[in-house]
């Protein structure tokens, strides 16, 4: 955990979120700043800045972080409709909180390219 962390923080119970899922691995909320009906960020429990950080052995917590938002998607009824994830890294590719986290994006149609 990283002390200055928003996702750390959220993870940890220190600040209030919507929790849609919570492990021992990874934790699901809602997004405050919602970009479709269905906005949901997956962040692992493990405190890794960005995406250039992950090693080999953060493979399975990926994996875990998809598995999640596919779970979610379905569980919510917009699987089959359609979804997009969306992983940011850095200031350049949009990425504003330095914690790891998949974005799942559901509930309308979608345009490419994204922005």
């Amino acid at each position: 955990m990283s002390d200055d962390c928003l996702f750390c923080k959220i993870a940890a119970g220190d600040i209030t979120a919507k929790i849609v899922h919570q492990d021992d691995s990874v934790v699901a909320f809602e997004d405050i700043n919602p970009q479709a009906p269905h906005h949901v960020v997956i962040i692992p429990q493990e405190h890794i800045a960005t995406v250039n950080d992950l090693q080999s052995e953060h493979a399975a917590m990926i994996g875990k972080l998809v598995a999640t938002a596919t779970s979610i998607a379905a569980d919510r009824g917009f699987a089959d409709q359609g979804y997009r994830l969306v992983m940011n890294c850095n200031a350049e590719g949009g990425q504003t909180v330095f914690h790891v986290h998949l974005h799942l994006l559901g509930g309308r149609s979608l345009t490419w390219p994204p922005g």
